[in-house]
């Protein structure tokens, strides 16, 4: 199984407009970032999770690598548009009649027919996407054959989801984890989890948050993502984190 790194920013992306700290006008590519989604491949299927507003520039470069022709679904963690911004995009997935499928919480699955409606009436416009949404409840569920664990979470004081999917976890917008779920989360080689910063935040996960729940989860590996500008040079920071613990970038590869 593949993970690929679409975007590992924040809801403002890297840089902000108009910020002049040292990460924003840095030159290393590593400290620009799309907004966070990841592209899983498996058994030959692809899976996107989440479908931000920068869905059509990283789509433009992940094909240059590694064109397909069929989304086998998309798993959206919550309704926050820096994670579902991109849905309309999705239409290139469903030339000749084709379909994506969609799984979600059921509000969040509310909240993308109220936000673009026009994709689901009875009479659409020519060349919308094809969506299908599925509501998914906390327990496990299928797509093509590949079962996919729900991970409950708190974003703040929402309730969202990330997921498991084998031995990979994708943890993101998170703020505190459900005691219950820990047990979801034993036995990984990959744990990908959000850390936006070193300052508190209201509803994202510190750097140090993200520390403490990797040594208590102890994945063999752990990305972080969903990184903000005031999070530091990339460079400079992966030198102070433990041997096992990395920070992703976008287009990053992980093999599982």
């Amino acid at each position: 199984m593949k993970l690929r790194f679409l975007g590992s920013g924040t809801s403002t992306g890297n840089p902000e407009i108009g910020c002049t700290c040292e990460v924003c006008t840095s030159a290393d590519p590593k400290d620009w970032r799309f907004r966070a989604s990841a592209l899983i491949e498996s058994e030959g299927k692809h899976i996107l999770i989440d479908c931000g507003p920068d869905f059509r520039m990283q789509m433009l470069e992940a094909f240059q690598t590694d064109p397909f022709e069929k989304l086998t679904g998309v798993l959206i963690t919550h309704e926050h548009y820096d994670h579902v911004g991109g849905l309309d995009d999705l239409r290139t997935f469903c030339r000749k009649g084709a379909f994506v499928d969609i799984f979600a919480k059921e509000d969040v699955t509310e909240a993308i027919q109220n936000r673009i409606p026009y994709v689901f009436r009875e009479h659409k416009y020519p060349g919308v996407p094809n969506l299908r949404l599925t509501s998914v409840e906390d327990k496990p569920f299928s797509i093509e054959g590949i079962e996919v664990i729900p991970i409950r979470l708190m974003h703040g004081n929402l309730p969202i989801f990330g997921y498991r999917i084998g031995k990979l976890a994708y943890l993101t917008d998170l703020k505190t984890i459900p005691e219950e779920e820990y047990a979801k989360l034993q036995n990984l080689d990959v744990l990908v989890i959000n850390a936006l910063r070193k300052e508190p935040h209201i509803s994202h996960e510190t750097l140090d948050d993200a520390l403490r729940n990797i040594k208590r989860i102890r994945p063999r590996r752990a990305y972080l993502t969903h990184i903000s500008h005031s999070f530091g040079l990339h460079e400079e920071m992966q030198k102070q984190l433990p041997a096992t613990v990395f920070i992703a970038y976008d287009g990053l590869e992980v093999y599982v």
